[in-house]
């Protein structure tokens, strides 16, 4: 009998929490679906059963159906039931708020206060259960309150990050992280990553800017506050500051490893700092020796950067010869082996585009190909470009072999589309434009954005120009130009685009010659120019092949080189609104949300 009864209690009890669970269910169900009063009276019944286990859905059921004064009276009942439990006096200061008493509400929280166990656990806890309330002041109000029950003002930091970050509160996410990074200078990035999401401009800078000038004068070795202030330099392109603070901490640390100084001169490269990275990574020379790790690496970066400079904007063909130099006693210092084969590469490019002497990049590319150990995709690279040389040097045949060899070797691999989409030019300079046409229709499904937009308009002229003249003969002396910009002979390539017209009038190639001389204008570094003949493609060929491509590169041009937002802004627009179906379409929601000013994390 025992048993039985013992049994007969087991199911009852099992029917019934069933039951609930049922109720529970369809009560949530309810709330999603607005029924609101249907819900208010499932929660009511369960709540009557079970006194307590229901409170919390029961009240909150009520507070949205505005029954503020039941939802007080259940409330005050469980808290004198239960003094000690504060989330009954939370959800009581809460009904207080909902009736428009912030008074009584503020007595209650006041007397939570009061209450504070020195606990950090207790602490937190009570914040926690304001915050699921979706009360964040009282929150923070409850962890600031702890930390002076405490005396300790650097308790909660991470908890009161997140709080003000929800809140926006911008000054209160700087004090905090300034708080908690000396004892935590891991977090740096963190707090750098947090800081660019949340400021919006020059003010926030220039608040974080003040508070760190504050906390170096009374900590100057605190090394985080310097790291910090380098990392503020670069998000307002201070470039000078950042590497002046930069070489400060470094020396301040007696001659560290340098690599924080080194890793800031790629980054301001990057940004197209170039004399202040050449700065940099000269104080590094003077400070390393040939035998410490960093010396190789900052003498070939400071070579590349002198590179990047040259080319980045008008040059003189002193410039060019001086750049040689460089990269020839590169090569002498450290010899020609697998570790500055990059520099042979480009040498070699420099020579060949630049400076014309094909030969010398020729003997220079075979060379490389010859040192063992070489990094797979660099050989490959070097490969591809010494078919580019044997191609301007009048030896297609070579070339052709060079690209088909590096294909078949990386089947598969964007470096295979790459070598592909050269061996289709190639026989579109030589005048083969089935084959490359055929080979173009094949790249216009190539992984690589710039590879399949390049082959499909490349494809669309061929087969737009042989539908108009089977034999191409205006396309083959367009093909020759081409050539001779991919070259850097600019003004071969203008006197032949000048000629076709003279030679094919009334050839349906106005708007290809105007994006080639548009190229050359590019080239030479000359925009003006370039942007008349892209604004006469958008005005005279609206919905022609080099349409969407012109309006893209004007963007570009406005924004990268003129530093227009503005009308770079509009021209990106023109791309969303006028060209949907265009390749560029996704850069140039890029650019123009960029340029609105949305945070990275903004919705399309």
């Amino acid at each position: 009998m025992k048993y039985i009864f013992l049994l007969l209690i087991s199911v009852t009890l099992s029917t019934r929490l069933s039951a609930q669970d049922n109720d529970l269910q369809l009560a949530r169900q309810y709330t999603q679906t607005g029924e609101t009063q249907k819900a208010a009276d499932i929660y009511q019944r369960l709540y009557r059963q079970d006194n307590e286990a229901f409170f919390q859905p029961y009240a909150d059921v009520l507070i949205s159906l505005k029954k503020l004064d039941e939802a007080e009276n259940i409330t005050k009942k469980i808290l004198r039931k239960h003094p000690a439990e504060s989330q009954y006096a939370i959800m009581l200061g809460k009904i207080y708020t909902e009736q428009g008493h912030p008074e009584k509400a503020s007595e209650v929280y006041a007397e939570l206060v009061k209450k504070l166990p020195p606990d950090p656990a207790s602490i937190s806890s009570l914040a926690t259960q304001f915050y699921q309330v979706g009360d964040i002041d009282q929150a923070t109000n409850i962890l600031k309150e702890g930390r002076k029950l405490l005396r300790n003002d650097r308790l909660f930091a991470m908890e009161l990050i997140s709080l003000y970050r929800m809140k926006r509160d911008k000054p209160g996410v700087t004090d905090e992280y300034l708080n908690f990074l000396p004892d935590n200078p891991v977090y740096l990035n963190q707090a750098e990553n947090v800081l660019a999401s949340l400021y919006e401009g020059t003010a926030d800078y220039d608040l974080l800017r003040s508070a760190l000038l504050r906390r170096l004068q009374k900590d100057p070795q605190q090394i985080v506050y310097s790291g910090l202030l380098t990392w503020l330099y670069l998000q307002q392109k201070e470039f000078d500051q950042a590497l002046n603070q930069a070489m400060a901490l470094d020396r301040r640390q007696h001659k560290g490893s340098g690599n924080d100084v080194f890793e800031l001169c790629r980054v301001l490269a990057a940004n197209e700092a170039y004399d202040t990275s050449i700065r940099g990574y000269e104080y590094l020379l003077t400070r390393n020796k040939p035998t410490d790790d960093l010396y190789i690496p900052t003498k070939i970066e400071l070579v590349n950067v002198k590179a990047s400079k040259i080319t980045s904007g008008k040059y003189t063909q002193a410039d060019l010869l001086s750049l040689e130099k460089d990269y020839q006693a590169l090569l002498n210092e450290f010899g020609k082996n697998a570790g500055t084969a990059f520099a042979m590469q480009k040498l070699a490019n420099l020579q060949a585009f630049k400076l014309h002497k094909l030969n010398d990049a020729q003997k220079l590319l075979e060379e490389a190909m010859g040192i063992t150990n070489m990094r797979p995709q660099l050989y490959a690279n070097c490969k591809l470009d010494l078919g580019d040389v044997y191609l301007m040097n009048g030896l297609p045949w070579e070339a052709t072999l060079i690209y088909s060899q590096v294909e078949k070797a990386n089947a598969g691999t964007p470096i295979a589309q790459d070598a592909n989409y050269r061996n289709a030019k190639l026989a579109y300079y030589t005048g083969d434009l089935q084959y490359a046409k055929a080979q173009l229709n094949v790249l216009k499904a190539a992984t690589s954005q710039l590879i399949a937009n390049d082959a499909l308009n490349l494809s669309l002229l061929i087969s737009d120009q042989l539908a108009v003249d089977t034999a191409g003969k205006a396309l083959k002396q367009y093909a020759r130009a081409d050539l001779e910009i991919f070259k850097e002979r600019p003004e071969k390539a203008m006197m032949i685009l000048d000629s076709i017209d003279q030679k094919y009038p009334g050839d349906p190639l106005s708007d290809d010659i105007m994006m080639a001389k548009a190229r050359i204008y590019l080239q030479q570094k000359n925009y003006p120019l370039a942007i008349t003949q892209l604004k006469r493609i958008v005005a005279d060929h609206p919905n022609d092949l080099w349409a969407d491509d012109a309006i893209y590169m004007l963007g570009t041009i406005y924004e990268d080189q003129l530093h227009e937002p503005a009308t770079a802004k509009d021209y990106f627009q023109k791309i969303i609104t006028d060209h949907p179906g265009s390749i560029w379409i996704g850069e140039a929601r890029k650019h123009f949300r960029s340029l609105r000013g949305d945070k990275p994390d903004t919705s399309p």
